[in-house]
């Protein structure tokens, strides 16, 4: 009875929990934020505590480098997309000009197939998706002063995201501690071995795929950008972001490259050279971005991932999506848990 009960409470918790995350989300995304810095940080901060650097030295120092780190990131990327949206603008007509007459005959004459779209519809779509004057960040400026509440509520997250990871920074040992000697004695150390298997596949997310995805960016830019690709550093980036699917990336940025190709240079001569770089990207994924900074610990499948973050954004909407993957990536780990349990019950051998 007194199992039971326990069951009863720890389920009726988990309710709770997860009902007031869904209530919160709105208001979650800078904690969130901050609680993602804190953590990807911690690393760091413990490796200067190894060296007897006092804890709050340590963490003034690290904190400092990480935004200091971002600042300088969005200073340098800003300008950069903002040069590269203003190619994409002024390229819009000869994209439009080579599907009107030479893809769209070529499919004609090829496949029997007469009207596949409505040029006109594809002009005043791209026009409208596409800023064509002034800057990105006047643009962004803009929208957000059109809503007071809106400009306010982003400086109140702007503010919060540094404020939210310095404090957890600091006391991320304390807290990791306190969380342990919260836990019933009996499940202690099944709880303890489980959150160290989260916790690796965590990093291996975290400190893995996004330094993969930012690998294969770098790459997919610099090869398109080498080729004489103007829109090529858009490309690439886009590219090593959809790469967080495996082979998304490749398959979204080899057919806007083609594409891109044909259109700039008028002939099908660059096209092998647009190959080579995303094969060179493929190679490099495979044998050395992949191996040495991931390994074989989120092992989530594609399919996983594409309805990981669907569900999340679905659910949660931003915030979701933030927390989609690292948490699919968690529950795979008490999936395996409950499997192997499972397997060893009495209830799978009858």
């Amino acid at each position: 009875m007194q199992n039971i009960t326990n069951k009863t409470f720890i389920l009726f918790a988990i309710i709770i929990f997860v009902g007031l995350i869904y209530l919160l989300a709105p208001i979650l995304t800078p904690f969130v934020v901050g609680a993602l810095l804190a953590y990807l940080a911690d690393p760091c901060v413990a490796k200067l505590r190894s060296w007897h650097v006092p804890n709050l030295l340590s963490v003034i120092f690290v904190f400092f480098l990480v935004f200091l780190i971002l600042f300088l990131m969005i200073l340098l990327l800003i300008p950069l997309i903002e040069k590269q949206i203003a190619l994409l603008a002024t390229a819009i007509p000869d994209i439009v000009a080579w599907i009107q007459n030479t893809l769209l005959p070529w499919l004609s004459t090829r496949w029997g197939v007469e009207e596949l779209l409505n040029i006109d519809t594809l002009k005043s779509t791209l026009a409208l998706a596409v800023p064509k004057a002034g800057s990105l960040a006047a643009a962004v400026l803009k929208t957000m002063v059109h809503s007071g509440y809106t400009l306010i509520l982003w400086l109140v997250n702007l503010i919060l995201i540094p404020v939210v990871t310095f404090y957890l920074l600091r006391d991320w040992a304390a807290l990791r501690t306190g969380c342990r000697n919260l836990l019933p004695r009996s499940i202690e150390p099944t709880v303890v071995k489980l959150t160290r298997e989260c916790n690796e596949v965590l990093s291996a997310f975290f400190r893995g795929q996004l330094l993969v995805m930012l690998g294969l960016g770098c790459i997919y830019s610099v090869g398109l950008s080498l080729i004489g690709l103007q829109i090529g550093i858009m490309i690439g980036l886009i590219a090593g972001l959809a790469s967080i699917v495996p082979y998304l990336g490749f398959v979204i940025g080899i057919s806007a490259a083609s594409i891109a190709a044909l259109v700039q240079f008028g002939t099908w001569h660059a096209l092998p050279w647009v190959l080579l770089v995303f094969v060179i990207g493929q190679c490099a994924e495979s044998m050395v971005l992949t191996p040495y900074l991931i390994g074989n610990r989120i092992g989530l499948h594609p399919v996983a991932v594409i309805f990981a973050v669907l569900a999340g954004g679905t659910l949660f909407g931003f915030f979701g999506v933030l927390l989609a993957l690292p948490v699919a990536s968690v529950i795979m780990v008490w999936i395996r848990f409950l499997n192997k349990h499972y397997r060893t019950s009495q209830f799978y051998k009858k």
